[in-house]
């Protein structure tokens, strides 16, 4: 198996694979691949990852997949490629006993020993999390996992004992012997977090954490605003002039 990053600021995994070799990922991360790779559909990686059964539990749970997605080379050299959705960096991540905690979207592939889980889930209201809350996958096991994290990235060896207090939504990833807590910032509350107030997350060493400086939710709330809507008769002339001019097309 060779993985390589190729791009800049909207980077695309490419996986090549060797006969026989698989790789495992959640639905909806592929972008392309070679004809001689075979996808199906299964509860844990080959080679004992993905956590079997109960794992695939733990992610449902979560609000995932009860399935993941694998890809093997069927006959000869086959190629699988994951793109970006947003820019930023992949990044390549050895797992061998020590879990690791990534955010809910950046979890891109793995090799089959990796199990992927649900580390953590909270609930927050108001409008910038809404159902979704504040979700972290666990990945653990032995192998390599690839991860997505949006905007730059900033990396952090926490001493032992040392505290970042951050923003949920940058949090993009951190070694499983870093502590976590979420936190509650009293006398603030505003649109974004309605009345559970202004929430952080205390990320306590030691070990490393790497922040995403442009994370989807945030994205997604700041371009709202922009967004135009448009009223049930806007909608009507739209559809009508869409009508219009597909008539003028078959004429």
């Amino acid at each position: 198996m060779r993985a390589e990053i190729k791009g800049t600021t909207m980077p695309v995994l490419e996986v090549t694979l060797q006969q026989g070799e698989q790789i495992i990922s959640t639905h909806g991360e592929l972008s392309w691949m070679t004809p001689n790779v075979q996808m199906s559909q299964t509860t844990g990686g080959g080679g004992g990852g993905g956590g079997g059964f109960m794992g695939s539990l733990k992610r449902v749970m979560g609000g995932g997949s009860l399935f993941l997605t694998r890809y093997e080379a069927a006959s000869g050299t086959g190629m699988v490629a994951f793109a970006a959705k947003l820019p930023g960096h992949i990044m390549p991540v050895d797992i061998n006993g020590m879990p690791f905690f990534v955010h809910r979207h950046g979890w891109l592939c793995g090799t089959p020993g990796i199990t992927p889980s649900i580390g953590l889930q909270q609930t927050f209201r108001g409008g910038l999390w809404g159902g979704d809350g504040f979700l972290l996958q666990r990945l653990e096991g032995q192998g390599r996992a690839w991860i997505e994290l949006s905007g730059e990235l900033m990396h952090y060896a926490l001493a032992p004992g040392q505290t970042l207090m951050v923003h949920p939504g940058h949090v993009g990833m951190f070694e499983g012997s870093v502590q976590f807590a979420i936190t509650r910032v009293p006398g603030i509350a505003n649109k974004l977090f309605g009345a559970d107030g202004f929430h952080l997350v205390a990320l306590t060493g030691p070990g490393q954490v790497w922040l995403q400086s442009m994370p989807l939710p945030i994205l997604a709330h700041s371009l709202e605003p922009y967004i135009a809507r448009q009223t049930d008769g806007q909608s009507a002339q739209a559809g009508a002039i869409g009508g219009i001019i597909g008539n003028m097309m078959r004429s």
